[in-house]
Formats: C-alpha cells, structure tokens, sequence
C-alpha cells in the first residue's frame, strides 16, 4: 500500500525529506554529512522505537537491545564467514525478531513502570553477556569492522555514499511506520495503547498485537545497528547495548509527537544538530554536552509542548497544506450492512446456564440462567448491588464463571461456548460499557472503523462499513470529530456504534442511557428499536424503568446475585418480590395498611 504522491501531505512531505539528502550534497562539507548521515540513524532508529512506544505505549527503555544484536550479527558475520553486511543485517533482524518475542511476551503483561524496568534489566544482561563471551564478541574491548572498501561491504570512502544508505533507511522506516498507522495494525495498537481493556471487545488479542509491533520495530532497529556498525568500523558493548541510546531514541520520538508518523523525524531534527554542534564548537570542554542539550530541550518540550512538535503545529501545517492544488482522498460512500437471517426468529441465541461466581466470600452470581431469542430485546433489571453487571460480563467474556456455561447460536446454527472477549466477538456478541471507553487517540469516524476491521483487513471497506454505522446511530455529524470531544449522548452512541460495526447478532448494552437528558433517552429508545429491526438481538442492562418498559419484550430480574423472576414487563413490575426489591418490605407493609 502506497501513498498517492499527487495529493499535497504526500508530495509535501516527500519534498520536505528530500531535503535530508540534497543539503548536504549541495554544502560538501564531511561535517554536514557527517551530521545528516546521524540525523537520518537516529531518525530511523526513533522512528522504529515509536511503533512500540508511541503507537502501542509501551515504554521500552532497553530498545538498544536490537541495535546491538544487529551490529554484532552483521559485523561478527563480516569478520568470521566474510558475508557481506548487506546479507548480515536480515541475518541480524531475524535474530533480533526471535529476541523481541522471548523478552515481549512476558514483559508485556507488565504494567507501568515495571515493563520499562524489565526492558533495561534485560538490555545489560545482554552487555554482561557480550562482555564475558569475549572468545567471539571481543570482550569489553570490542570489533574493529574489516575496512574493506566496497559497496559489497558497506564501507565507502565517500561521505555521501553513506548518506545515501542512512536516507534510504530513513525512508524505509517512515515508509513502515506510515504503512502501520493506515492499516488495521495501526488502529489496533492506538486501540491497546488507549484502551487495553476495552480492545478485546472488538475481536483484538492485545498481547498477539503488541507482539507484533514488537517484532517489526526490533527488526527495523536491528538492520540501522547494522549499517551504523559499519560506518562507525567499531562495536564495543557498552556503546551497543547502550542505555543512553535506548533513552536517547525515546527522548526523540517524544520531542517530536508520540504515535505520530513524522513526529520522531522532527525531533530528531530540532535536537541532534544543536547537540551536535554545540559539542564541536565547545571541543574537549563541551564533551558530554550533548547529553545537557538533550534535556534542556526536553523539559522545554514538555512544559510548552506536551503532544510534542507534530502535536503542538501539526494541525496548523496540515489545514495550509491541504490548501495547495492536487487530488484529495475521496470520501468512501457508506456500505450497506449485511441482512441478518431471520429464518430462525423466536429461537434461542444465547443462553446462559447455572452461571455462579465468587469474589472471596462473596456470591456475585448464584445459580444465574436466561436465554435471549433471535428478533428479542431482554431487559435485565434489579436494584444496585444486584449483580447485573457481573453476569452482563460473563456473556461477554470479561469474567469467566467459577461454574455455568454460556452459549452462543452461530449463524449456521450450531451452538458454541466462548471463553475470551475474543471469542465472543467473534461469534457475534457485541458489547458496550457502563463507563463510555472511547479511543480518545482516534476520531470518531476511527473508533467506529475499530469494530469493522474484526471482517476486513481493507481500510476503504472497513470505512464503508463505519459510515454506515454512523447513520443508523446518528453520529454521521461528528464523523471527524475527536472522539473525546463527543456529549455524554454522543459517547454512549459511539460505544454502540463501535460495537455494530463488528457486524453482531447479539448485542448487550450496559446502562446506554444513564446520564442522558429526555430528548437523548428517546433517541437511544428508537435507535435500539432500529438496531432490533436491522436483525441484532438485544440485551440491555438499564435502571430507567421508562426506557425499560418502552423497549423489552422481556424482562429478567435479578437480585443478590439470582433471578428472581421474568416474564412481560407489566407482569414483572407489579410482581410484589420485585416491589420488595427495590423498595424493601417497609414499602409494601404500607402499601398494605
């Protein structure tokens, strides 16, 4: 998937880069080269730090870990076998691929400040080990790199022949890192890092996700340790597992805007020629200094600019880009949704039995059994406390019961019992959360699109399917609104919304209409209404008694974890044990007198 170089982000942003490699030649100074070769390495190396630690958040502070395994492999290659470093540095990412799953897999379940811990832990375990092998690595005094001149062995007399590979590196990473965010990779990530808890309710495996942008930014690290071994000539342990160039790459990718595709280049940009230049003016008294710079403009940074560069102008630089004349995107016309089947209307679709879940000494669910039908929307009711929202997640796949099965009826009629969020997703149950989760990093028109890439991997299609939803929920106005920028009405119809773009046959909602003011109740009342008659079966958790008479064909009470009776709402809203319930036995000892 390419870009269309005719439209102005693109031909502007080629046009910008471009300039990484044409103000060197036309200056022929080795310094200036010398310093652009260092801005397109450190470009590309916090351009690929930025698919694990701005796309996924993941704070990897051992990230050096690759660019080590790289420069090693590729010159321990060169230096033993004589394999060209071009063969070498694939030789070293597929290494450094095998390496970022042992370390990810377990360290992504990690939370907080222990992943970037566990990340620097594992970086000096592999400089200990480099150290102490030093019958092949060379020890703690390191390799010197065979000068053998050659575009064979990446060794050139010419300064801008290394210029050339580094900018080509350069562009390959952007080009990936551009390549993800527009894919459904991209979303996934930005899905995980915003939400971790709620991606699973659109089909993603947060750890398999992770996983892979894990593998694809040590690779992309791995290969630029590998050229830059070879324009340095020398590797030696505490340089290449270096944790201040773990830092370093990170700084540069928050400098310059977190998740963002350029932003990791344009802090490189701003930070590495001051640092750079200030340690040649200052010669031996300025040695050091570099690392000074990098934290003065860091903490300037930060306290003015908190998105960083792209976050604080990109808004600006693209409104006067899409002002210059070429083509733009064209908007993708809303796609019909699929027709449910309704040739088993009335049967059961789920069903949920002998459901029981403890928490300590605590019973929340006891003995919990209902079924929804195909073409029903089923009520759940019950005072607070009740247990409603623990057995709502056990359909979902976000508790599993102590004992109990839940069943799903898939299209071709066989029945199923999931066990993960996943699962279920994929089965055809869709959720939304009592506490609206919108992906705050991503648009409305995005957060919907989440949904839809459970069927397509296809952006186009995946958008067709997302403004179609948009229509049936009434968010077709906000489409490119940030989502977080949505009313309390807004939000919850977003969370309907992301939820029907996985293309359900079931649909549970919790409590969609808490909060909402008269006229956005009757909104949601007809919007349910048209998701039932689209083909969704609906079960609805909801306190309001008006909505929940207006809507059910059925209600099911629950309370101390049982349920305590169903039927047709008039029946259940008079039944003197649901009375009891929610007013207590003082209410109708009155009632009575």
């Amino acid at each position: 998937m390419f870009p269309d170089i005719r439209q102005p982000r693109v031909y502007v942003g080629l046009l910008c880069l471009a300039l990484l490699l044409v103000i060197p030649l036309i200056i022929q100074s080795p310094f200036v080269y010398h310093l652009f070769v260092l801005i397109c390495v450190y470009g590309a190396l916090a351009t690929a730090w930025n698919i694990v630690g701005g796309y996924a958040g993941q704070l990897s502070l051992g990230h050096a870990v690759f660019y080590g395994v790289g420069s090693y492999t590729a010159t321990l290659l060169v230096i033993n076998f004589g394999i060209t470093p071009w063969l070498g540095m694939f030789v070293g990412a597929g290494i450094s691929a095998l390496v970022a799953v042992m370390i990810a897999y377990p360290t992504f379940r990690l939370r907080g400040p222990f992943f970037a811990l566990a990340t620097i832990a594992v970086l000096e375990v592999f400089k200990l080990l480099t150290v102490h092998q030093s019958d092949w690595t060379g020890g703690a005094a390191g390799l010197s790199v065979p000068l053998n001149i050659g575009l064979e062995w990446m060794i050139f007399r010419q300064k801008w022949a290394y210029l050339l590979v580094a900018f080509g590196m350069l562009v390959v990473a952007i080009w990936v890192t551009w390549w993800i965010r527009h894919s459904r990779l991209g979303f996934y990530l930005v899905a995980v890092r915003e939400r971790e808890f709620a991606a699973p309710a659109v089909g993603i495996n947060t750890i398999n996700v992770k996983l892979s942008a894990a593998v694809i930014s040590a690779m992309l690290t791995s290969i630029v340790g590998s050229f830059h071994a070879m324009y340095l000539t020398f590797i030696e342990p505490s340089a290449a597992f270096s944790l201040e160039l773990s830092i370093q790459i990170a700084m540069f990718a928050l400098i310059g805007g977190l998740g963002s595709v350029v932003g990791p280049l344009a802090g490189t940009i701003l930070v590495v020629p001051i640092a750079e230049l200030a340690r040649g003016w200052l010669g031996s008294f300025g040695s050091g200094m570099h690392g000074f710079i990098y934290g003065v403009v860091l903490v300037v940074v930060v306290l003015t600019m908190p998105r960083g560069i792209v976050g604080q102008f990109g808004n600006w630089a693209l409104k006067f880009i899409d002002r210059l004349p070429g083509p733009r995107s064209k908007v993708v016309p809303a796609a019909a949704m699929p027709e449910k089947n309704s040739a088993h209307k009335g049967e059961p679709i789920l069903k949920a039995e002998h459901l029981n879940k403890h928490f300590g000494g605590l019973h929340a669910t006891n003995d919990v059994s209902l079924t929804l039908h195909e073409g029903e929307i089923l009520g759940v009711i019950g005072p607070n406390g009740a247990g409603k929202t623990t057995v709502f997640n056990q359909l979902s796949g976000f508790i599993i019961p102590d004992n109990g099965t839940v069943s799903v009826r898939l299209e071709d009629g066989t029945w199923v019992q999931p066990r993960t969020p996943q699962d279920f997703a994929k089965a055809g149950v869709g959720r939304t959360f009592q506490i609206a989760q919108p992906f705050s990093g991503l648009s409305v028109l995005e957060n919907i699109m989440l949904g839809a890439f459970m069927h397509t991997t296809d952006k186009r299609e995946a958008e067709a399917i997302a403004r179609q939803v948009a229509e049936l929920t009434e968010l077709t106005a906000s489409l490119d609104s940030e989502a977080r920028s949505l009313t309390i009405g807004g939000l919850k119809r977003l969370e309907v919304a992301r939820a029907l773009a996985t293309r359900p046959r079931i649909l549970l909602l919790d409590e969609v209409m808490a909060g909402l003011n008269p006229t956005d109740v009757e909104r949601a009342i007809n919007m349910v209404r048209r998701i039932r008659d689209s083909g969704v079966s609906v079960l609805f958790i909801e306190h309001l008694m008006q909505a929940t008479m207006a809507l059910s064909d059925r209600v099911v009470v629950i309370n101390v974890g049982q349920v305590l009776t169903g039927g047709a709402p008039e029946e259940v809203v008079n039944d003197t044990r649901v009375i009891e319930a929610y007013l207590g036995k003082e209410y109708l000892r009155a009632q009575n007198s």
